[in-house]
């Protein structure tokens, strides 16, 4: 997938200077000079090196090292007397204060230049002398003054962003310099035109204007104007995509300047230069311009063309996949531009180091540069900046997986796009949105998105930016199975790649292509495919691409069978991944170079690169710190890696070890992060946590610990081929048992009969048996009523056959004794099972059987054992119990961009929490009393907390996962599950009993919602509900819990009798199976 337009920030340097500048014909005057002042003293030889040190100055508007050139000349001149050079000196003075906009003094030199040549009839100089004076007197007529005035106004408001009203200002001064004829304002104001449209994206206008100031500055013979103005064509055309007429006007540009010795405006062309040829993906050329320019930009002491320099070859860098390069030559860029202060470029450095820190994997520290960007654009005031930087911190997160992040960005930058009508940056910023939904899987967004951005880089002409825009939507096509979609937007990418010969876009268009014919399974001509894009990435030296390339023509040989050929492009991969430190696709090669040594047979080999690839993953998480959000987004893509070495593992039957990596890749993040919240509560400080890997022997610990028999499962999912294609299917289900005694074993569930003859998935079982019993979700609509038939044999049929997939391998395993504890530690869908409610061949209730815990992990389990010893056990009294039910209901969006609606009251959970309240002798919050800010307050001193209210699930990030409360005029009474992380709670228990509470965003690295922040805020034990609770049956159940627990101190027991009493009467397992107790029984 390819990030629109908010990519690496070149230095494009606009050549109309911000000035209706004083236009002097410089040559003729100093060849005048020259030929009046022939003498061989050597204090005269010193000042006529000073007054062409000043002319090289003024030519490259450097006006006040002009000045101090031009006073040391004419201390000089006057010194020994000579007037020609006092006369000559004193002019181009003139013409250096007019420069600076300083009239007065201008002028007042010109005065006294004009004197002396007239004293000693000069009758050459003092026509020279007369038209600057004239020129200048000019400047001081009202209608010009306000023309400049106009412009200058123009100047500012464009530094800042304003685009359309700069225009304003710059038509209404060309307006007044065509009244007064002034060609030479007229042209300026033209070119300034051009500019401004460029910046709203109107590149075909801008190149009108541009084309119009050319004409001007042709007319007028004004050399340098026209080599502005053709240098301003070239940046036009290279933004449409127009890559050759760009070169071509940018080389006429620079001839004019080499011709009248401009050597600022030279360098700035071959800036340009190399950035169209890097636009070409010809990066070595386009690092050989910019070479040339830091030779000049070192040359003429050009502080600013430096650093522009710099950063551009850093660009060029970073194009190669050279990072550590690119990421010197911006320091350097860096330190120039904070050392002349320059901070809108200093903003643009930050953001490029942000991009290559991007590249390198290390995230926290790109989004940190893409923060100092934002800083200073905000400071400046420079919207476009802005809006970038919010579209590159976008792209950020959305690298770190934490999608819902990057969509809020996104939307800022597309906020401002649209504000300052900037239609360039709308297009990018829609297509970034694109991207986001189709990482969420919400394709059909996602090419909605994509469309608007095609629809609008087509009206501007970016050809491009219009063929990036096609790859996307042939890369959510793809994802949605439309291949044949799919591979008609790649081949209309490449078209227009080929077309505006950009190099690096018909690479990714064969790659794209390359990819859907390997999901259609046509792998020869994906690889035929894969090889062209291969060849373009080494004649272009993008090593990022070549290494990408060859790790995708590795995947397809592994699926032809071809191990040899696969292992081989993996290695190879592996290597570039390496040599350029990108740390993300290094972990993800060293994964299929594991599984294609696996498929071989090389066991041993693809064990320790695996084993390689893990300690690659944990390193990049270390890079992290202590940002628990992030650690879970980006574990997503990190877990195949531990079920692969799982597999591998038990093909040597190592079970034991495979049960290491098991654990070791579940729950990392809430591992560290609860260590951490430890350490900080025990210690007062909060470190880095370092965590004990999960050895055996420490599993078999806990587990004695616990008095309890851990079952622990692990879907092994494999290669199928079917229809003629590989597919990736459920293979088998890993399960293992460990006893209190610390006894090991490990059984297989066969999956494959799923899909191969039931049509179905082990996930779509896990739903179809919730939905047999009628479990919903009833937030946003109508709770259900659902009426139990005893002799229903569809729900009976699937919650047998959960049983025979889960339990049955195991059964011969667990405790006899039911009162004994059995904690399930599930894996990906197997968290929304009903454990309880799982049903023998004999039609028997795994609840009747066992007492019933669960957990993300057998670490957790470890560390909540040592909350509950922080927290100590006390009885359950009214006066330390909060008791929340049936809250005002807050307006909620449904989904992200739907209008909130108010979910729906639920009086059977104020009945609940009053009949609750009744029992433990406490008042309950009920209604307009329940509100955020008050059951905050309640939170930190409550030992028991019990909150009857809808949990809303968020399927995007789990951390968004919210309790519904009642709103008040300060907050929206969303008490979210990252908020609860920011407590410090001291509760043995907390209760939550209504919607899906116990649902969350299910990840790699477990289920991420309420019951998680509520361990890691402290609670070491959470009783949640995995679906929407019928009213009767819940208050029953609750009560009886309650009353067991006023009797116990065993939670677990408590549970399981309140379900056996509740069963009796609403036999139906909606009723009764739904809640789940996690952490500890005690």
């Amino acid at each position: 997938m390819r990030f629109c337009k908010f990519g690496l920030s070149a230095f494009v340097c606009l050549l109309v200077v911000f000035s209706t500048s004083f236009v002097t014909n410089l040559s003729m005057f100093f060849t005048a000079s020259r030929v009046l002042a022939q003498t061989t003293d050597a204090r005269k030889a010193e000042a006529d090196r000073l007054l062409q040190q000043s002319r090289e100055q003024y030519e490259t508007s450097q006006f006040e090292a002009a000045l101090k050139s031009l006073q040391k000349a004419l201390i000089i001149y006057r010194e020994i007397k000579n007037r020609n050079g006092e006369a000559g000196t004193l002019m181009l003075q003139g013409v250096a204060y007019i420069g600076l906009e300083d009239k007065v003094r201008g002028i007042a030199s010109l005065k006294q230049g004009l004197a002396i040549v007239k004293e000693i009839n000069n009758q050459d100089l003092e026509k020279l002398a007369q038209e600057y004076l004239q020129l200048a007197q000019n400047q001081s007529n009202p209608r010009k003054a306000e023309a400049d005035r106009l412009f200058q106004q123009g100047k500012e408001q464009y530094k800042t962003s304003q685009f359309e009203p700069a225009l304003k200002s710059w038509e209404q001064a060309l307006i007044i310099y065509r009244e007064i004829k002034d060609r030479q304002g007229e042209g300026a104001a033209l070119g300034n035109l051009g500019l401004a449209y460029f910046s709203l994206g109107k590149y075909l206008k801008a190149i009108d204007y541009h084309q119009q100031h050319l004409a001007i500055a042709r007319e007028i013979k004004d050399r340098k104007g026209e080599g502005a103005a053709l240098g301003n064509l070239g940046n036009a055309y290279q933004s449409l995509g127009n890559y050759a007429k760009a070169i071509e006007y940018e080389e006429q540009s620079l001839a004019i300047l080499r011709e009248i010795k401009d050597r600022q405006g030279e360098g700035t062309v071959l800036g340009n230069l190399g950035i169209a040829y890097q636009s070409l993906g010809k990066y070595l050329k386009a690092i050989d311009y910019h070479q040339q320019r830091l030779v000049i930009a070192r040359e003429i002491k050009d502080r600013k063309g430096e650093g522009a320099a710099l950063g551009n070859l850093g660009n060029a860098y970073q194009s190669l996949g050279n990072y550590a390069k690119a990421i010197e030559y911006q320091e350097q860029s860096l330190a120039i531009l904070r050392e002349i202060k320059d901070r809108q470029g200093e903003g643009t450095v930050l953001g490029n180091l942000g991009i290559a820190y991007q590249s390198l994997g290390k995230y926290l520290k790109a989004i940190d540069y893409h923060q100092q960007r934002l800083v200073i654009a905000r400071e400046i005031k420079d919207r476009k900046g802005e809006g970038a930087t919010l579209g590159n911190l976008g792209n950020a997160y959305q690298s770190l997986g934490n999608y819902a992040k990057a969509i809020e960005y996104h939307e800022q930058s597309l906020a401002i796009a649209r504000e300052i009508k900037d239609r360039q940056g709308e297009g990018g910023a829609l297509g970034n949105l694109g991207i986001a939904y189709d990482s969420l899987g919400n394709y059909v967004k996602a090419i909605e998105y994509q469309q608007q951005s095609l629809a609008i880089l087509r009206e501007i002409k970016d050809r491009q930016g219009e063929g990036a825009a096609l790859g996307n939507l042939g890369i959510a096509y793809k994802n949605l199975g439309n291949y044949v979609k799919a591979i008609d937007y790649q081949q209309q990418h490449l078209a227009i790649a080929r077309e505006i010969k950009d190099r690096h876009g018909e690479g990714t268009a064969l790659g794209n292509l390359g990819s859907a014919y390997d999901s259609l399974g046509n792998y020869i001509k994906a690889i035929d495919y894969l090889q062209q894009r291969l060849a373009i990435a080494r004649e272009i030296k993008d090593r990022r691409g070549e290494g990408a390339a060859l790790g995708k023509l590795g995947n397809a040989y592994l699926s032809l069978g071809n191990y040899v050929k696969a292992i081989e492009y993996q290695e190879q991969s592996l290597a570039i991944l390496r040599e350029i430190k990108d740390l993300n696709g290094e972990g993800g090669s060293l994964n299929n170079l594991g599984l294609a040594l696996y498929k071989s047979g090389n066991l041993a080999e693809a064990e320790k690169i695996l084993r390689t690839g893990i300690e690659r993953w944990e390193s990049i998480r270390e890079l992290l710190g202590n940002n628990d959000s992030y650690k879970v987004s980006i574990f997503e893509e990190q877990a195949r890696t531990y079920r692969t070495l799982q597999e591998v593992l038990i093909a040597q039957n190592k079970t034991s070890l495979a049960l290491e990596i098991s654990e070791r890749g579940r729950s990392r993040a809430f591992v560290e992060l609860l260590t951490s919240r430890y350490l900080s509560k025990t210690t007062g400080q909060t470190p880095e946590p370092t965590v004990a890997k999960p050895t055996l022997s420490l599993l078999q610990q806990i587990a004695k610990q616990q008095n309890a028999t851990f079952v622990e499962y692990s879907i092994n999912y494999d290669e199928f081929k079917i229809q003629g294609k590989q597919e990736f299917k459920e293979s088998e289900l890993y399960i293992w048992v460990i006893k209190p005694t610390g006894e090991v074993t490990f059984r297989k569930s066969d999956l494959k009969p799923l899909w191969q003859k039931e049509n179905t998935t082990l996930d779509d079982l896990v739903t179809t048996s919730r939905n047999s019993i009628g479990a919903r979700g009833a937030a946003f609509r109508n709770p259900i009523n659902v009426v139990y038939n005893p002799d229903a044999p569809k729900a009976t049929n699937k919650l047998k056959r959960l049983h025979e997939l889960l339990i049955n391998p195991i059964a011969d395993l667990l405790p006899k004794n039911p009162n004994d504890r059995v904690i399930f530690i599930p894996q990906d869908a197997l968290f929304l099972v009903p454990f309880p409610a799982l049903q023998d061949a004999n039609g028997k209730y795994l609840i009747k059987k066992h007492t019933i815990l669960t957990s993300p992990s057998i670490q957790v389990l470890d560390l909540t054992r040592k909350q509950h010893q922080r927290i100590g056990t006390k009885p359950i009294q009214g006066n330390d119990t909060l008791i929340v039910g049936n809250p005002t209901m807050p307006f909620v969006a449904p989904k992200i961009g739907d209008t909130p609606q108010q979910l729906i009251p639920l009086p059977g959970a104020e009945k609940e929490a009053n009949a609750i309240a009744s029992l433990l002798k406490t008042q309950p919050l009920i209604g307009n009393q329940a509100t955020k800010t008050a059951v905050i307050q309640r939170l930190p001193q409550a030992r028991f907390i019990h909150l009857a209210t809808h949990g809303i699930f968020d399927d995007i990030q789990g951390l968004n996962s919210s309790i519904a409360l009642a709103p008040s005029e300060k907050s929206d009474g969303l008490l979210t599950a990252s908020e609860i992380l920011d407590l410090q709670l001291n509760a043995e228990l907390v209760v939550l009993s209504a919607c899906d509470t116990g649902r969350g965003h299910l990840t790699g690295d477990g289920v991420i919602g309420l019951s998680r922040s509520l361990i890691s805020a402290g609670v070491p034990s959470v009783l949640v509900s995995l679906w929407s609770v019928p009213d009767a049956p819940t208050a029953q159940l609750m009560t009886e819990f309650y009353q067991n627990l006023q009797k116990s101190k065993d939670k677990a027991q408590a549970l399981r009798q309140a379900m056996l009493t509740t069963m009796k009467k609403s036999p139906n397992p909606v009723d009764w199976a739904a809640f789940t107790l996690i952490g500890e029984a005690e």
